[in-house]
């Protein structure tokens, strides 16, 4: 029976897609039949296509305050760098116990993963990133007020909660309320903000004790919290939920006041209906034929982006810069001073050369850097010019920032929005972010042990791995660039078939 329907939805698209090349002047999803279009309801649809790939004051200002949740991510991903030594100064922590709170973060990151899809899926978008801040709010506080290792453990943790479900959620509310000509650019602007987060905290962290610091990454987060309040919630979510009234108006105010959102609100209407003929997917039902070929997207590049070593060598970069014998002052505001615009100019070119082309370079990149680390690190250990171990030190340590910033960072939450269909965006959307976070925290909690262990051999592996990930991309990553949400899921469905 199931087959039989099946069969009777594929002549129905067929003839559909037959009758649209014949009469290119009617639309498929009028919820009347299809009919003949007088010329001024043929100029009607024309302006609704302009509408649908309009960008408004609205969808700028709402994904700004979305991205501004990265921005908060960033300073909690860069105060690691810049506090350590002051921390293990005032609190006299070993290394083991840095590593902890250098890495909890990351923990944190797993625990609010887990949970992530979930709430997003109860309280919305825009109240999910509400709740997030509620995590990032008390563990800034709880950081500069602690007293010793457990408090600032705790705060930490907190923090990394909520930057947990942000990581899920913002690409995800981005990706449903930006227009597909510039969607890749938009979700990858979550990746720029936190870029600007990090690149902050290196350059204040060299002069602001860390107590400060910790106050200074508290006040994006209560201002965060203020803006939220004036942002549209996800029109596909409100369809998800049947409130149709409300998407319509979400819809309307993010496309504009004079745009016929008709077309756009039925084929969300309409894909929300067919991904939920089965009903929501749990978990266990992810591991499907039908599922495989985007569940292998999403986890395999959140499994190579954590192992490429990418969290460790931004949290512990002063260490590096330490270790090669280069001033960490310097190293880091250089960081901080390059890695804003190459995220900006990643952002500007997403759309243009498209996912894979970006994600090829940024590994190529990445690989070289982590080479060339190897080498550096290598040159040390047996003695080998030792004037040259500096220089190379920097040229790696900010080629590998810098490359991360400019693809592997932000295009797999980005791809990770864009392949999923509604009725299991929740289940695999929790299981590529728990991936993501599970690896970093294995990374960032390690990465001290390993650099002290053999730094060299670390940084090969390193480097192994981005080269395995172009390979990866190559074959099995898909071109999303230009194409909506549904043709995306239509796309690879068809590929699994």
């Amino acid at each position: 029976m199931e087959r039989q329907k099946s069969m009777e939805k594929g002549l129905l698209r067929k003839s559909l897609s037959i009758r649209e090349r014949k009469f290119p002047n009617e639309e498929a999803f009028l919820e009347t039949g299809l009919s003949r279009k007088s010329p001024r309801e043929i100029t009607k649809k024309a302006q609704n296509d302009d509408g649908e790939c309009r960008v408004t004051a609205t969808v700028f200002f709402s994904t700004f305050v979305a991205v501004s949740g990265s921005f908060c991510t960033g300073c909690g991903a860069g105060f690691s760098s810049g506090a350590q030594s002051g921390i293990t100064k005032d609190l006299s922590l070993s290394v083991a116990e840095y590593s902890m709170f250098g890495s909890i973060l990351t923990l944190g990151g797993l625990i609010g993963a887990i949970f992530s899809g979930k709430v997003a899926d109860v309280l919305g978008r825009k109240r999910t990133m509400l709740f997030c801040e509620a995590f990032c709010v008390t563990g800034w506080l709880a950081v500069a007020l602690a007293q010793d290792a457990l408090w600032l453990d705790c705060g930490r943790l907190l923090l990394g909660i909520g930057v947990g479900l942000f990581s899920y959620v913002i690409p995800v509310y981005i990706a449903e309320i930006a227009p597909k000509h510039v969607r890749g650019s938009f979700v990858f602007a979550n990746q720029l903000m936190q870029n600007c987060g990090i690149a902050l905290f290196f350059i204040i962290g060299n002069f602001l004790p860390w107590r400060l610091l910790a106050i200074v990454g508290f006040v994006p987060c209560v201002l965060h919290v203020f803006c939220l309040f004036f942002i549209p919630e996800s029109p596909r979510w409100l369809a998800k939920k049947g409130r149709d009234k409300e998407c319509r108006s979400a819809l309307q105010r993010l496309r504009g006041s004079d745009v016929d959102i008709s077309r756009e609100a039925n084929t969300i209407r309409d894909t929300i209906e067919m991904s939920e003929v089965d009903g929501e997917t749990k978990m266990a039902e992810l591991f499907q034929r039908r599922y495989a070929y985007p569940l292998l997207i999403g986890v395999g590049l959140m499994f190579l982006q954590q192992l490429s070593g990418s969290s460790g060598v931004t949290y512990y970069a002063s260490s590096l810069f330490q270790k090669g014998g280069f001033p960490s002052a310097i190293g880091t505001s250089v960081i901080a001073t390059i890695m804003v615009p190459k995220a900006m100019l990643g952002t500007i070119i997403v759309d243009k050369l498209g996912r894979r082309t970006l994600l090829m370079a940024s590994c190529t990149a990445m690989g070289l850097s982590a080479l060339l680390l190897s080498v550096s690190y290598g040159f040390q250990s047996f003695g080998i010019l030792p004037d040259l171990t500096p220089i190379l030190t920097c040229i790696g340590v900010l080629g590998h920032i810098v490359a991360f910033a400019m693809g592997m960072g932000g295009l797999p939450w980005i791809i990770m929005a864009e392949i999923f269909p509604m009725n299991v965006k929740v289940s695999a959307g929790t299981l590529v972010t728990v991936t993501n976070w599970l690896f970093g925290w294995m990374i960032t909690y390690t990465f001290n042990f390993m650099l002290e262990w053999n730094a060299s051999g670390m940084f090969f592996i390193f480097s192994m791995v981005s080269a395995f990930s172009i390979v990866f991309i190559y074959f099995l990553v898909p071109e999303t660039k230009g194409r909506s949400l549904e043709e995306i899921q239509a796309l690879l469905s068809n590929s699994v078939q």
